[in-house]
């Protein structure tokens, strides 16, 4: 006899706005049998999941993480052994910055069947929501996304800070709080302009929402008066200053 096994959707929920779920993504919610999901996608989102589905809590939390990558890795592929359809829900959406590619190559290890399900990254979103559109002919024509918390086991940085402090054009920075001092330090040891507008943006397009603007010279430390938590998203650039003629878009 030969088992059935299931098959795996890694779905991007986008930045945590209901209303910013596609249509597929939210269709594979109401029909889920096993959601395994994380902090990212919002109380709103996961309230969405049916009670008849098993849910599995794989979020990751600074400093503590309830199931550590390789641990979420086996459950999914556990999980769809067993024959069950296994709905791994992410914020933003699983290719940027949110370690899908690396649970898509355990899948294929395992010789089970998976799709991806994009969503709406927060590199745009949450920006939009803020007033602060990433490109704008009048500041720049380039965009740059680069994650602030590095893969710890790594001998040496994969970013290129003299390059990025030369940048003409956006950057967004994504799980940046904690490392915020640093990065920001790194563009100035490089010569960005310490007058460079900066945002932090956290719980982005969520009722929530908070923006804090500064300078790269003065955001790490406006950071630790306002009490700036994860997840919170950094733009640098001039784009920035258009947060105060376009406003913030409220979510109720």
């Amino acid at each position: 006899m030969t088992l059935k096994t299931g098959k795996v959707y890694l779905v991007g929920s986008g930045p945590g706005d209901p209303d910013l779920l596609t249509v597929k993504a939210r269709r594979l919610i109401d029909n889920a049998e096993v959601v395994v999901y994380d902090q990212l996608p919002g109380k709103a989102i996961l309230d969405l999941i049916p009670k008849t589905a098993e849910k599995i809590d794989a979020g990751k939390y600074a400093g503590n993480h309830t199931l550590t990558q390789d641990e979420i890795n086996a459950v999914i592929v556990q999980k769809a052994k067993e024959g069950k359809n296994v709905l791994r829900l992410k914020g933003g959406d699983p290719y940027v910055f949110g370690r899908g590619g690396e649970e898509a190559e355990e899948l294929i290890k395992a010789g089970l069947s998976f799709e991806v399900v994009p969503g709406i990254t927060s590199a745009v979103a949450v920006p939009a929501y803020a007033g602060i559109p990433i490109t704008h002919r009048e500041s720049n024509s380039m965009v740059t996304f680069i994650t602030g918390h590095e893969d710890p086991t790594k001998d040496e940085t994969g970013l290129d800070w003299e390059l990025l402090a030369k940048f003409n054009g956006t950057l967004v920075i994504f799980m940046g709080v904690k490392m915020l001092e640093r990065n920001c330090g790194e563009l100035l040891k490089y010569g960005m302009n310490p007058k460079t507008p900066v945002a932090l943006i956290e719980r982005g397009t969520r009722p929530d929402q908070r923006v804090t603007i500064g300078t790269l010279d003065n955001i790490a430390r406006l950071a630790v008066e306002r009490d700036v938590k994860a997840p919170a998203l950094t733009v640098i650039g001039n784009v920035v200053n258009l947060h105060d003629i376009l406003g913030e878009q409220i979510v109720r």
